[in-house]
């Protein structure tokens, strides 16, 4: 990729009359081609540098918002969400060892899965049943965030509130895909 250099030389006398008092206006034209062209190389390093630091997620612990797994058919992610299921459900014996930290990625991880597995399956169903499972799974994902909340707070009856409201989600929609 090449950068190009851009040279601004303004013609600016028209627009600002000169100071009658003791405020000295900078003068443009002193400044050399090079040292103009060294900023804004140094700018565009800088934007493009934090650009790369900033849109990275390969070590994020966040949820993940892309919805569809793009190359996943709608059996592939039947076959798999029983899979996904389990492990969103196994978060239950981290919590019991209140290791808050572990449960929340493992929370994270789990749920991100099983969230494009779920989007997946419901855009495949008859128009008819989408709002439905759509409902469910707004409930279940909802549980999930406030889990992740309470076991940040360390608040156990909440935790065990919210844990018990995504098992009862978790197989009402198994049982209807």
């Amino acid at each position: 990729m090449e950068l190009r250099t851009f040279t601004l030389q303004p013609n600016l006398t028209h627009m600002f009359p000169k100071p009658t008092c003791c405020v000295k206006l900078c003068n443009f034209q002193h400044s050399t081609q090079k040292d103009f062209s060294l900023k804004i190389s140094r700018r565009n390093l800088g934007l493009i540098m934090s650009g790369v630091c900033i849109f990275r997620t390969e070590n994020a612990n966040a949820f993940d918002f892309g919805l569809v797994a793009p190359d996943q058919t709608a059996e592939e992610a039947q076959n798999v969400v029983r899979v996904h299921v389990q492990d969103l459900l196994q978060v239950g014996d981290l919590l019991k060892s209140e290791s808050w930290k572990e449960a929340q990625k493992q929370l994270r991880k789990s749920s991100a899965l099983l969230k494009k597995d779920m989007y997946t399956i419901i855009q495949s169903k008859p128009g008819k049943e989408r709002p439905e499972l759509r409902e469910l799974y707004f409930t279940l994902f909802s549980n999930v965030t406030r889990l992740d909340y309470a076991a940040r707070d360390k608040d156990g009856p909440e935790v065990w509130q919210r844990y018990e409201n995504i098992v009862v989600a978790v197989n009402d929609i198994l049982s209807r895909i």
